[in-house]
């Protein structure tokens, strides 16, 4: 029986387990095996899969694309996460790691990430770490644009303390959904800087990640 949960009054409705494909071009699969390993997870209820455009350099969400065009009709039975909003040398035209949150930069990754998984739309795209140079006009342009078109469901952020969270919402005609923000045993700050605290004001479920 499948374990879910709605992550904010406006949200989507997600496994209550989600799956990390960060690792995905460590496990050293074909799209065969990948595709094997998504039907088992989802028969699990594992329906949600999380990914980022920058994981596994570039390459994780092309090879969950290029295993979900073998078997199309899983995607109905999934919701897709996505983030964006770091550049990394592994991709040749960035000199140095660095953020980067600006409208073009948004649309763009969003875009590229659609054709990489092989969907029509994300169910969630999250701003993946906080920008110090972040313009909160730009991210909720890039955002409504995103939204209007149909490509992205809902938003929300990764990382973000409490007052950034309440920036970015404060430029928003929407609600953000959640926050993906790191909490374990023994990682213990979310739960104690007001993260936490803003979620169930809000009423949204943090995505945690350890």
């Amino acid at each position: 029986m499948e374990a879910r949960t709605s992550i904010s009054p406006q949200g989507p409705v997600f496994s209550k387990l989600i799956c990390g494909y960060w690792r995905l071009m460590e496990w050293n699969m074909t799209q065969q095996q990948v595709l094997a390993f998504m039907e088992q997870h989802i028969e699990l209820g594992i329906t949600t899969a999380d990914h980022a455009d920058i994981y596994g350099d570039y390459q994780c969400e092309a090879a969950f694309g290029a295993a979900l065009r073998l078997k199309p009709s899983l995607r109905e039975k999934m919701q897709l996460v996505s983030k964006c909003g770091i550049a990394t040398r592994a991709n040749p035209d960035n000199k140095i790691g660095h953020y980067i949150t600006d409208h073009k930069y948004i649309v763009e990754r969003a875009e590229k990430s659609l054709s990489n998984l092989h969907t029509d739309s994300l169910d969630l795209l999250l701003i993946h770490r906080p920008d110090p140079l972040m313009d909160a006009d730009e991210v909720a342009e890039a955002f409504t644009q995103l939204h209007k078109s149909g490509k992205v469901k809902h938003f929300g952020v990764s990382n973000f303390t409490p007052a950034q969270f309440s920036l970015l919402q404060s430029r928003l005609p929407f609600s953000l959904v959640t926050n993906q923000v790191e909490i374990s045993p023994i990682h213990q700050p979310a739960i104690l800087d007001g993260t936490l605290d803003l979620c169930q004001q809000l009423r949204i479920k943090p995505m945690a990640w350890s």
